[in-house]
């Protein structure tokens, strides 16, 4: 497999890459100028790592995982630091290994050609696609597991959005198993994430939290490359 080429990114991925990395550089010069009060280099870099993460991932590039194991290494850190404890469980204990399982789980996949018919032609992961049924179970049984996830925190520990942590969760941990097995219905798993963990971080930054400005930026952009990548996948799942 060929791991990435000049064609592997479009101008919306650039785009997406290149506006994170301004917003963060414009964040800091406001730093700088006392305007605003702090800058995290380490949420700059776990921010612009999740995006091309995100964006390879959304291209069905294998290098996502590398990507990946700065970013969630660094957002359990962070997480840490801002008493998201849940976050830091799910980022250090799934996320991380999922990375390398999913880097030599999408190794042994078939391979699909990327491009058109004037470009060098690059070797992605063939994206998949769940029977109609098995569409219909996955929404059943994600919804069921985050009821039940949410009434169990709701009961028995001092969660305060007991419900809303458990969609996040939940959700995240069934979309990266798709992510793995290269199903494009994971998109779908993740826009709702994303628009979740959005709401989180802005309310994090209402409250002042530590390298919270830098989360907002990124979970903005990881929204925005969502819905790009759903129709990414969805495209080439229906061509293959």
């Amino acid at each position: 497999m060929r791991f990435i080429s000049k064609n592997t990114l479009a101008p919306f991925d650039w785009f997406i890459i290149l506006g994170s990395i301004a917003f963060y550089i414009i964040y800091y010069v406001l730093v700088r100028l006392g305007i605003n009060p702090e800058f995290s280099l380490l949420g700059a870099i776990a921010g612009v790592s999740g995006l091309v993460c995100n964006v390879l991932c959304a291209k069905r590039n294998i290098l996502n995982y590398l990507f990946g194991v700065i970013n969630v290494s660094l957002y359990a850190w962070i997480s840490w630091q801002n008493r998201i404890y849940g976050d830091v469980v799910l980022n250090a204990l799934y996320y991380l290994p999922m990375q390398f399982i999913g880097f030599f789980s999408w190794l042994r996949r078939p391979e699909a050609a990327s491009g058109d018919e004037t470009s060098e032609k690059v070797s992605v992961v063939k994206s998949r696609r769940l029977s109609t049924k098995n569409r219909i179970l996955l929404l059943l049984g994600s919804a069921v597991a985050v009821l039940v996830t949410g009434w169990i925190l709701k009961n028995y520990t001092s969660d305060p959005q007991p419900y809303k942590d458990s969609a996040t969760t939940v959700l995240s941990i069934i979309a990266m198993a798709l992510m793995v097995m290269a199903f494009m219905e994971q998109w779908w798993l993740w826009i709702f994430v994303n628009v979740l963990g959005l709401v989180m971080w802005v309310a994090v930054f209402a409250k002042g939290g530590e390298s919270s400005a830098e989360m907002v930026i990124m979970w903005l952009f990881y929204l925005i490359n969502s819905i790009n990548g759903y129709m990414v996948w969805s495209k080439a799942s229906r061509s293959q």
